[in-house]
């Protein structure tokens, strides 16, 4: 049997293990120089004014809305289909995710639904850029509250104006795990457009410290969420190949559009729509609807493809359920798109001969060879 083909693969060379070697050699493994260099390199890189290196997308969300003015009792209304972290950040800050239905066709958030969901409890919107497609940002916009956007898998994509995401000014976070656009290993961003949320972010990473205090003194509650001089020396040289890295992402994603077209009730990822582009992440179909997804996942396994469903349903596990008291049937378009959707092996520097393996697989399983 052929070897295995991997869910993802990051792109790691000589110019990371460099960068990396240097900061081991140096002694200043944290609070270095490599921070604020990182963090200038990814804001210009975005068209935002600030950035703010974190321990983790999680991290930056929920110190992007703590910034925004969340607090305990409030409602921040946000998208069911998306990782679980962009709904937990919320309940961490002791607030209540209130969920809206998804667009069918890009997936991301329905602005008509979260407008009907807005209350007077309402404190901030968080839309997911899902799977790398930017959310429909200006109707958000029009609602006239604070927004933090979770850019955690669209690096690279733009809005419908054409602007990178990131750079609008609102807060905006990504992360770096390594099946992202680029990598830290683990680690995150958050871009801002006013300083004075850099500012309290910055000191909230790092326990609550500002920065004209000594060490030990600290004037507000914070966290250690901070990244580590190592990682953002890795960040700055995964940076200097990003183009390369997206240019194979899309070069990849091309192959398994040509490799799956025809395949009678698989849905494909959405073209981009107007100035809008994707910052392809990963490769989501949603599968015919008399496929069970969880067979289908063991079918594919069976033949050395490794693919996962992308992604449940938030409200419907079992801590939402229990706490929030959520229940099947309350937003159809995610329910039927989370129970249907299998995310295939995706990297950059996946061969043709790899995606015309996964695409045959799939046909196989499916019964469309």
């Amino acid at each position: 049997m052929s070897e295995p083909i991997p869910l993802a693969k990051p792109v790691i060379g000589e110019a990371e293990e460099q960068a990396v070697l240097e900061v081991l050699r140096s002694g200043q493994l944290s609070l270095g120089p490599r921070v604020p260099a990182f963090e200038q390199a990814f804001a210009e890189r975005v068209g935002a004014a600030h950035a703010s290196a974190v321990s983790s997308g999680t991290a930056g969300l929920q110190l992007a809305l703590r910034a925004v003015g969340v607090r305990d009792g409030d409602e921040v209304v946000t998208s069911p289909l998306s990782f679980v972290a962009s709904a937990n950040v919320c309940v961490m800050e002791r607030a209540r995710p209130v969920f809206a239905d998804i667009d069918p066709v890009t997936l991301t958030l329905d602005p008509a639904a979260a407008a009907a969901a807005v209350t007077d409890r309402t404190t901030a919107l968080l839309p997911v850029h899902i799977f790398g497609y930017p959310a429909a940002i200006e109707p958000l916009e029009a609602l006239g509250l604070p927004i933090v956007e979770d850019a955690c898998e669209a690096l690279g994509a733009r809005y419908a104006d054409g602007t990178p995401v990131g750079g609008r000014g609102h807060a905006a976070v990504f992360g770096f795990y390594a099946n992202k656009q680029m990598t830290t290993g683990e680690g995150g961003m958050v871009t801002v457009g006013d300083v004075a949320v850099k500012h309290q972010i910055d000191s909230e990473r790092n326990q609550g410290r500002a920065p004209d205090m000594d060490w030990l003194d600290h004037d507000r509650l914070g966290f250690n969420f901070r990244l580590s001089d190592i990682a953002c020396a890795l960040g700055i040289a995964q940076l200097g190949r990003l183009d390369e890295m997206i240019a194979g992402r899309a070069r990849v994603a091309a192959l398994y559009y040509e490799g799956l077209a025809g395949i009678d009730g698989l849905a494909l990822p959405c073209a981009d729509q107007g100035e809008a582009r994707r910052g392809w992440f990963v490769f989501v179909v949603q599968l015919p609807l008399e496929f069970d997804r969880d067979d289908t996942i063991r079918a594919l396994a069976e033949l050395g493809i490794q693919s996962k469903p992308y992604l449940p349903a938030i409200h419907l596990m079992a801590y939402y359920r229990e706490q929030f008291g959520h229940r099947e049937g309350e937003f159809p378009v995610c329910e039927t798109v989370a129970a249907q959707s299998i995310a295939l092996p995706f990297f950059p520097e996946m061969t043709s001969a790899q995606v015309e393996r996964v695409c045959a697989a799939l046909r196989e399983t499916l019964g469309q060879t």
